[in-house]
């Protein structure tokens, strides 16, 4: 209806000597907060300085210039610094509703011939550390962004890139030989982060310490001591299974997964090659990227002891991607603190003349902070996914006992999982990647308010309501001479999904199609409320209303990567 309405403005605004393209007064058409103000606005503020006149009477000039009313609309009014539309409600909503109910699991889908391969580079956690609730924020922000590509045409490979060596991991091993090497290894998420911590608060203790460790470091990479790489691989393996229970709960699969240790070789060529070209400098023993004059510092590739840094891997992950997976662009889901080292990793190729420097896409997300402050894996003030998943499950389990007393152990067990993890991702996408978060366990598992389980239970209240009409007698009717403004309002929310789709596939932003389905839910729930579906003269309509509700929110859901419920 949008680009209707823009076609319109169109030709009034040239018959004024304003040339405006129909893509940018789509810009400003707006939804009014309230219905006596038409279904749609067009502001005209933008134009004062263009036409020289108040927004007020260009208006009403505009409206003076459409002579017919097309029959898409019922009126379209001048009003003060706006020109709304009203839109023929008889005509529009059942086109909602049979596009819809026609689509079904489609409904949405842009009609995109774009068949580009894309790589989505998420979640990264580090072995030998915590996978904590600050990961959850980049799993569950690639996976979304994922489906929502795919969902428009795009082949995506999903990849994940983990530290699987580097100072981090010599750590680890440093602080478990010297101090714990009597204790057994143990396949335990908790127990691995726990030596973590202790290493890196003991690893600023002495310089002592630091030359220890880095010698583990150098030997590591040079893979010379069996006894310490045998150590590594055990310890390795532990996190590696800790994280394919982590993503089979969080429904994410990878079809890639990509280790430091892969690139360690070719990263470390790449930064000899860098200096024979000249593009990298020589300085003090070390070899390193001088990016001063673009303002980004120095990005150094190789330590004076020769041991390799992720810089160096980073530049050779890329050539990675591009020559063996044959992609047109790379995405890469990456929090924003790593801001800087992407600059200078896309610099660095941009020197290199890589044909690739210009196909990499960067989006940052913001930090998860605990409301007692910043999360961190060296001091151990984060919360583990393992025990962050457990605290979660017995709230939620407690509250579906409330609802459902009689409830079998496997229904509840499954029905709690998945209100859980719908509770965590929506928490996660509704804010805007480049804005932090303050994660609250008991904002996120608010069962009445904007959380992923009020999302749930309004679906499964709908899907309630058609299970009870099933076999009950309709009534027909023209619904569209009684209709309610909740209707009317429900019905205009539906009919936003694409385009809603469109901006969150275009902008890289899933919390569009979050706060979306929260205001459908919403205005589905105040519909529920005013408009009595069975026995109702309406029936007819307002059942088709509730499934065309129903395909929808399951469609949006599936985007954020969040399974729905039939029941609850």
């Amino acid at each position: 209806m949008k680009e209707v309405i823009a076609k319109i403005l169109k030709k009034a605004l040239a018959e004024l000597k304003v040339k405006l393209t129909e893509a940018e007064i789509l810009k400003y058409i707006e939804i009014p907060p309230n219905m006596e103000m038409g279904d749609y606005a067009f502001p005209c503020f933008f134009l004062a300085s263009k036409m020289q006149e108040a927004p007020h009477e260009i208006a009403l000039e505009i409206r003076e210039k459409i002579s017919k009313i097309p029959e898409e609309f019922e009126d379209i009014e001048s009003n003060g610094p706006y020109v709304n539309f009203f839109v023929n409600r008889k005509n529009q909503i059942p086109e909602i509703i049979n596009e819809i109910l026609s689509k079904k699991e489609k409904y949405g889908k842009p009609e995109s011939k774009e068949k580009s391969r894309t790589m989505i580079e998420f979640s990264q956690p580090n072995t030998h550390k915590a996978f904590h609730v600050g990961h959850i924020r980049g799993t569950s922000l690639g996976e979304s962004l994922a489906r929502i590509l795919e969902f428009s045409g795009e082949k995506i490979i999903r990849a994940n890139y983990s530290g699987d060596t580097g100072t981090h991991v010599a750590k680890w091993l440093w602080c478990y030989t010297k101090f714990h090497s009597k204790e057994k290894l143990r396949n335990d998420e908790s127990w691995i982060a726990k030596i973590y911590v202790e290493a890196a608060k003991k690893y600023d203790d002495s310089e002592k310490n630091h030359k220890e460790v880095e010698v583990i470091n150098w030997a590591m990479e040079g893979k010379k001591n069996p006894k310490l790489m045998q150590l590594w691989k055990k310890s390795r393996k532990f996190s590696i299974d800790s994280w394919k229970k982590i993503y089979k709960e969080l429904n994410t699969k990878f079809d890639i997964h990509f280790f430091e240790s892969e690139v360690e070789k070719r990263g470390k060529d790449i930064a000899y090659e860098l200096r024979e070209k000249k593009i990298a400098v020589k300085s003090d023993e070390a070899i390193i990227m001088n990016l001063k004059k673009y303002n980004l510092g120095v990005w150094v590739l190789l330590r004076k002891d020769g041991t390799v840094l992720y810089s160096a891997k980073d530049i050779a992950l890329v050539e990675k991607k591009f020559s063996k997976f044959k992609i047109d662009k790379s995405i890469m889901i990456i929090g924003a603190a790593q801001s800087l080292h992407i600059s200078q990793l896309l610099k660095t190729l941009e020197l290199m003349k890589s044909e690739n420097a210009k196909k990499n896409i960067f989006v940052p997300f913001a930090e998860v902070r605990l409301p007692s402050g910043k999360m961190s894996s060296r001091t151990g003030e984060n919360i583990l996914y393992s025990d962050f998943m457990k605290e979660t499950l017995d709230l939620t389990k407690r509250e579906i006992k409330k609802r459902e007393a009689r409830i079998s152990k496997t229904e509840l067990e499954k029905r709690a999982l998945k209100i859980s993890i719908a509770a965590i991702k929506y928490s996660m996408l509704k804010q805007s990647p480049n804005k932090n978060i303050i994660f609250s366990k008991e904002d996120a598992l608010n069962f009445d308010g904007d959380s992923g389980a009020y999302l749930l239970y309004s679906y499964a209240r709908a899907k309630s309501i058609l299970k009870k009409a099933e076999n009950h007698s309709e009534k027909k009717s023209n619904y569209t001479e009684e209709i309610e403004d909740e209707e009317i309002k429900l019905a205009k929310m539906l009919a936003l999904f694409p385009e809603i789709v469109g901006n969150a596939k275009k902008n890289l932003n899933p919390a569009l199609i979050a706060n979306y389905s929260y205001k459908i839910a919403q205005s589905f729930n105040e519909f529920y409320h005013a408009c009595p579906v069975i026995n109702s003269k309406n029936e007819d309509f307002r059942k088709k209303l509730v499934q065309s509700f129903a395909f929808t929110i399951k469609n949006s859901l599936d985007l954020l990567g969040i399974e729905v419920l039939e029941k609850m």
